[in-house]
């Protein structure tokens, strides 16, 4: 039995038909030197090739791949790319030609058929002639002689690559007839049947393969998902419908009853009612569009419309959730841990038994919580192969105080396979291939921000001596820069850092030792990098100066942080500080409590003062109130103060500034906004306080109802004055 395949995965063949080898899996064909360089040969468990491979191993039947070599294969499209095409000018005559005859070169052959038959589309019509045949005596020599039509009538351009796979074949078929093999059944595309069964001249096909450019290959088994079943790769092309064939081939005579079941119980699983009524009256309505159509049967089109009028209620929203879960599918294969593969791919398999994190097609959730030790290995684990590039696990943002959580997302790729082959040369195990990324990427690495984000990355990965050199860069490149902005842009990913060695046990004293020297030197240089600044650069300052802080009040280090709050108060009293950074920095120090009242009201009288520009005294209240405006909502000094100024304003420098005012207040949040209008609209703090009088409220009426309430709350009456 001679298959559509790669000669080079013969070996692997011995593997069909163990009881741990589980489709969806596919071949994977790599170079050594090169594993991007792969191509993959996908199989389910409805794959013809698979059925005809399983049948000859149960039966003993010699069974051998025929199709070109991946190893000549990658080479010869990899030409064909480079290629230099002669291409006719643009917008000529001869252009529009030959873009007329491409249209219809690629043209999916079989389409034509299914137009000749009234098809729109060539799957269904497949589908409908072959895929739910029962009876399949003389289905072989139809599809032979309907190709020999399409390949006399089509008009064909050099298409080399598939030329050299046919006589190829035709070669492998020659080498068996030598072999002795009197009986030989061959598994191949459609396309090819009339190819194979002419008789070319064997010098021919000698003469086509001569010389043919090769490299070598290893190949083995990987898993595989239905969804990645729609991907066009190695020999076939891509199914739309994983899961729908996957139950034709396992219900070949279901009239849709069995469908609509599963479709029901999927809505069961939503919480949506289903009732067995609802099954009958769409497995009818299916049927009787498929009569309607002149079908034999329905097929996925007649069932999903079908499940959408009856089952759905017109809702598409409920039909994707049917594509998702059954038409596609979830399901992914199993390989058997005794199949060859490379180091690093064996030592992610046992890691992720011995975690209990199962390879999934669609996604799954786990929260982590560090303190337990199975936990925090898993998330050693998941860190280690982001440092790989290996994304198979995302973390997602969590909720709640505290270091000691991490969410993540894991759903595996089948493409992760050939990442880990490629990954394979920087050790054999996870552990030793992720410092040994680190140290290759810190090796070319010139720029502290690079430095101290692999810092920040390899910290939860637990790769001390991939730490302990990053922390050496770290220090010489710290002390090397004199650019304060770069120095704020990294200290906020080393106070992170410094918080997961508290969490993960690990010494991050060297760790505070460069953070407390880095913000030394921001706090010389930063007041006068405030100065002589440009709008733009102000805000961009603004933001480093809110994640500093920040950094620096959740480091909890005094002197730091006194350090710190000597620098703002330098800057918010300097008068020739960028506006918007000195009321920033006054707003800082308030919150830090550090400013009394009358301190503030001298720091906002100097800002707001009318010997000043109004555009100037605008940035600095923008700067002051960044973030939130609750402070005007309780300081009636404050509001008054703000309410003085505007209304002194003249009408053309109200104009002015009105623009900044509306930037400012547009930040707040809309409650915030409402209130603060309440405020204006009630003419702020004495209106407000006078509207919430009321001259005529009757006290001894409201007295009387003080029992029913008191009752209502089931509390005691102790009386009432």
């Amino acid at each position: 039995m001679l298959v559509e395949g790669p000669p080079e995965a013969d070996a692997m063949l011995q593997w069909v038909g163990h009881a741990a080898l589980k489709p969806p899996v596919a071949l994977l064909c790599y170079q050594p030197d090169d594993p991007q360089r792969s191509v993959f040969y996908p199989f389910a468990e409805f794959s013809p090739e698979w059925q005809a491979i399983l049948y000859a191993r149960r039966q003993n039947i010699h069974v051998r791949f025929m199709d070109l070599p991946a190893g000549n294969q990658m080479l010869i499209e990899k030409e064909q790319r480079l290629k230099p095409e002669n291409q006719p000018a643009p917008g000529t005559i001869a252009q529009e030609g030959l873009l007329y005859e491409d249209l219809q070169l690629n043209k999916n052959p079989i389409s034509f058929l299914s137009d000749a038959a009234g098809f729109t589309d060539d799957e269904k019509w497949w589908e409908h002639t072959f895929e739910y045949r029962l009876n399949n005596e003389d289905v072989f020599d139809a599809v032979g002689e309907a190709m020999q039509a399409l390949r006399e009538s089509l008009p064909q351009k050099d298409k080399k690559p598939e030329q050299l796979r046919e006589a190829y074949m035709r070669r492998t078929i020659r080498l068996a007839e030598k072999e002795m093999f009197h009986t030989i059944a061959v598994i191949c595309g459609a396309w090819h049947v009339p190819a194979l069964r002419n008789n070319t001249p064997q010098k021919e096909d000698n003469e086509l393969l001569k010389g043919l450019p090769k490299t070598k290959t290893a190949c083995t088994w990987i898993p595989w998902t239905f969804n990645r079943l729609s991907f066009f790769s190695g020999y076939g092309a891509g199914i739309n419908s994983p899961g729908w064939y996957h139950h034709v081939w396992h219900h070949p005579a279901d009239d849709g009853t069995e469908w609509m079941a599963r479709v029901a119980g999927l809505f069961r699983k939503q919480q949506m009612d289903t009732s067995v009524a609802h099954i009958i009256e769409a497995v009818r309505l299916a049927g009787s569009l498929a009569s309607l159509r002149g079908l034999p049967k329905a097929g996925l089109e007649e069932m999903n419309e079908a499940t959408l009028s009856v089952l759905c209620n017109g809702e598409n929203i409920l039909l994707k959730l049917v594509q998702d879960e059954l038409i596609v599918g979830h399901q992914i294969g199993e390989v058997p841990a005794e199949i060859p593969k490379p180091p690093l791919q064996l030592d992610i398999e046992q890691l992720q038994k011995k975690l209990r994190l199962p390879a999934t097609a669609d996604f799954k959730d786990y929260t982590l919580d560090l303190r337990n030790d199975n936990d925090l290995e898993r998330s050693v684990f998941l860190h280690r192969l982001l440092l790989l590039g290996i994304e198979w696990g995302k973390q997602q943002y969590i909720t709640g105080k505290g270091t000691f959580k991490e969410q993540w997302r894991l759903q595996w790729d089948p493409s992760y396979s050939v990442e880990i082959i490629e990954r394979g040369n920087l050790g054999n195990t996870v552990a030793e291939a992720a410092s040994n990324s680190v140290l290759e990427q810190a090796g070319s690495a010139a720029d502290l921000k690079v430095i101290s984000h692999l810092l920040e990355k390899s910290i939860p990965a637990e790769l001390p001596d991939a730490i302990a050199v990053l922390i050496h860069h770290l220090n010489n490149l710290a002390a090397a820069s004199a650019d304060v902005i770069e120095l704020m842009e990294v200290v906020p990913g080393l106070i992170t850092v410094a918080r997961y060695g508290d969490v993960r046990k690990t010494d991050v004293t060297v760790v505070l030792s460069i953070i407390s020297s880095i913000i030394t030197r921001i706090c010389i240089s930063l007041p006068n990098a405030c100065i002589a600044i440009d709008e733009e650069a102000a805000r961009q300052l603004v933001a480093l100066f809110f994640k500093l802080n920040d950094g620096i009040n959740l480091l909890q280090e005094e002197g730091i942080r006194q350090g710190w709050q000597q620098t703002l108060t330098v800057i918010a009293a300097n008068k020739n500080t960028s506006a918007v950074i000195a009321g920033y920095s006054t707003r800082l120090l308030n919150d830090s409590k550090l400013l009394d009242g009358g301190q503030l009201m001298q720091y906002f009288s100097f800002a707001m003062s009318s010997s000043g520009a109004p555009v100037l005294a605008a940035a600095w209240l923008e700067g002051f109130l960044k973030g939130s405006g609750t402070l005007l909502l309780l300081d009636d000094d404050l509001w008054q103060m703000i309410d003085n100024w505007v209304s002194g304003l003249a009408d053309d420098t109200f104009m002015q500034v009105l623009p900044l005012l509306r930037r400012t207040f547009a930040n707040f949040t809309n409650p915030e906004r409402r209130k603060l209008g309440e405020k204006a609209r009630s003419g702020g703090p004495a209106g407000h306080h006078r509207s919430g009088v009321q001259t005529d409220f009757d006290a001894a009426r409201a007295k009387q109802g003080l029992p029913v309430i008191l009752e209502l709350l089931g509390l005691k009456l102790k009386g009432i004055a």
